[in-house]
C-alpha cells in the first residue's frame, strides 16, 4: 500500500520513530501514538484491516501481506525513510488465536509438536528478524497468556520452547526483559482482560540500568483494583451508563439499529431466541440455560437438563434444537459462560471476535434483549469515539469489524504505558513504575524462568 498523507492523529513535538509489525487496526498503536511515538511503516497479513490502520495513522507506510515473507520490506520501508537511525520502539501483536483458551486443544499446551502444528504460533520468530535487522531501542509484545508458556519447537534448534522463551533467549544479549501479565482492568479498562506483555529495553539504553537499580519495570503503575480501594475497576454499569448510547433491541430490524450510529446495531433474532433472552431477569448475570419457563405454559418446574415442557411438550425458553423424533434437546456448549447476561456490576467480559454471537462467553446486555453493538464493544475496547473506520462497516460488514475490535489491543493501557517508556527514553523519569516485586510481574517471569521480575 502507498504511504498515507499527512496526520491529525495527536502527536507531540518530540515524537520518536516507531514500526508496528501484526497491527491489525492500528487501534493499540493509537495509545502509543498519543504518548508521543510517531508509526513510520505499519504491516499487517490482511489489506482491509492496514486501510483502517492508515486511516488512523497517516503519515504511516503501509505494508500488506504474510510478514513470514514481507518483513524485509518492512526493514526497507523504515529505512528508506530514516536510514541508520534506530526506531524508538517496535510494537507487536502476533495473533493470539493459536494460543486462546477457547481452542479445542487447550490441553496439549505442554506437547510442543501439538504448538508448532498451528503456524500462527512460531510467528514470533518474525519479531526477530525485525529487530535484529533495526535494533530498535525498545520492543513490545502483547498476547494472551498462554504466549508466555505454551509449547513450540524452536525453529532452530527444534528444543520445546514458548513462543515468549524464544524471544527472550535470542534477545537477551542485546535487551533485558521486562514481563507482565495483568487484567486491563487494573488500568481503567472496563472489562476484565487478562494479557501478556514482554517489554525488552536495550542494555545500552540508560534506561535499562535506572531500572534495574530502582527494582522497577518500564509499565505505569495501576490505576484502578482491588489495592486500588478509592478507584475500583469501573463496571459494565458505569461504562454503559457513560457512552449514553440509545437503547437497542433484537427483536426487529428498526429496533436492532440506530440510523445516526452505524456502529451501533446487532443482529435480529428469531422469536424463541428472542424470548430466550428476555426472559433471563435484567442485571442478574443470569444464564438462559436456567430458564424455568415455556412460552406457551408459563413458569414451569423442570431440572436444569429439561429442553421440553413437561405441560405442553414444547420447548423450554433455553437454548434448544429440535431432535429427529420432534423432541427438543439442550445444544451443546459451555453452559457456565454461553448464553448469560454479562454481570452489570463488574468489568464487561473480555471482548472477544465473536462478541456477535450469543452463544459466545458472556456476549448478552445486561439488561437488553440483545448483544453489545460493534460501537459499545469499541468503547469498551477503550478505542477513541473519533476513530476512523472509513468503509470498513460498508464493505466488510460487521463480522469482519468485531473481529478487528475483539483483537486490538485497548488504547488506554498503550498510552499509558507509552507515556513510561516515554519517560525513560528521553530520561526524564518523572513517572511512577510498577515495583519488579509486584505480582504481575513475578508471576510471568516465574513463569518463563526469570529469577527476579526481568533478565
Amino acid at each position: 500500500m502507498r504511504k498515507g498523507s499527512h496526520s491529525d492523529t495527536p502527536q507531540s513535538s518530540n515524537a520518536l520513530h516507531a514500526v508496528s509489525l501484526f497491527s491489525n487496526c492500528g487501534a493499540g498503536d493509537l495509545g502509543y501514538a498519543r504518548a508521543g511515538f510517531r508509526f513510520t511503516v505499519m504491516a499487517e497479513l490482511e489489506e482491509k484491516r492496514l486501510r483502517v490502520a492508515l486511516l488512523n495513522h497517516r503519515r504511516a507506510t503501509g505494508i500488506a501481506g504474510d510478514l513470514r515473507t514481507t518483513w524485509p520490506r518492512v526493514v526497507d520501508a523504515y529505512v528508506k525513510a530514516h536510514g541508520s537511525i534506530a526506531p524508538a520502539l517496535l510494537a507487536a501483536c502476533p495473533p493470539c488465536q493459536g494460543m486462546s483458551s477457547a481452542r479445542s486443544n487447550r490441553g496439549y499446551g505442554a506437547d510442543p509438536d501439538a504448538g508448532s502444528r498451528e503456524s500462527r504460533n512460531l510467528l514470533a520468530y518474525v519479531i526477530l528478524q525485525v529487530a535484529h535487522a533495526l535494533s530498535p531501542r525498545v520492543i513490545v509484545v502483547e498476547n494472551v497468556p498462554a504466549f508466555l508458556t505454551r509449547r513450540v519447537r524452536h525453529p532452530s534448534t527444534h528444543q520445546p520452547v514458548s513462543a515468549a522463551s524464544l524471544l527472550i533467549g535470542e534477545l537477551e544479549r542485546d535487551y533485558v526483559t521486562f514481563p507482565l501479565l495483568v487484567d486491563l482492568a487494573d488500568y481503567g479498562v472496563p472489562q476484565t482482560r487478562r494479557r501478556a506483555f514482554l517489554t525488552f529495553i536495550r542494555r545500552t539504553e540508560a534506561a535499562a540500568e535506572w531500572l534495574a537499580a530502582a527494582g522497577q519495570a518500564p509499565y505505569s503503575l495501576p490505576t484502578r483494583g482491588p489495592r486500588t480501594v478509592s478507584r475500583p475497576h469501573i463496571t459494565l454499569k458505569q461504562a454503559l451508563e457513560h457512552f449514553a448510547l440509545p437503547p437497542l433491541d433484537a427483536a426487529t430490524d428498526s429496533q436492532a439499529a440506530a440510523p445516526t450510529r452505524p456502529l451501533h446495531a446487532v443482529p435480529v433474532w428469531n422469536a424463541h431466541r428472542h424470548a430466550m433472552v428476555a426472559a433471563i431477569p435484567k442485571g442478574s448475570g443470569a444464564s438462559a440455560w436456567e430458564n424455568n419457563c415455556c412460552a406457551k405454559c408459563g413458569p414451569v418446574r423442570v431440572s436444569l437438563k429439561s429442553a421440553n415442557c413437561p405441560s405442553c411438550g414444547g420447548a423450554l425458553l433455553r437454548p434448544v434444537v429440535k431432535s429427529a423424533n420432534g423432541r427438543y434437546r439442550l445444544v451443546r456448549g459451555f453452559r457456565s459462560s454461553s448464553y448469560r447476561r454479562m454481570n452489570p456490576d463488574r468489568p464487561a467480559a473480555t471482548i472477544t471476535t465473536a462478541s456477535g454471537h450469543i452463544g459466545s462467553d458472556l456476549t448478552i446486555h445486561p439488561f437488553e434483549n440483545r448483544v453489545l453493538s460493534p460501537l459499545e464493544c469499541a468503547l469498551l475496547q477503550t478505542f477513541p469515539r473519533n476513530f476512523r473506520w472509513g468503509d470498513a462497516l460498508h464493505k466488510w460488514g460487521q463480522t469482519n469489524v468485531r473481529a478487528m475490535i475483539g483483537e486490538a489491543v485497548p488504547p488506554r493501557f498503550t498510552e499509558l504505558h507509552g507515556r513510561a517508556l516515554l519517560s525513560l527514553l528521553q530520561k526524564t523519569n518523572n513517572r511512577r513504575f510498577i515495583s519488579i516485586t509486584d505480582i504481575r510481574c513475578t508471576r510471568p517471569a516465574a513463569r518463563l524462568g526469570l529469577a527476579d521480575g526481568h533478565e
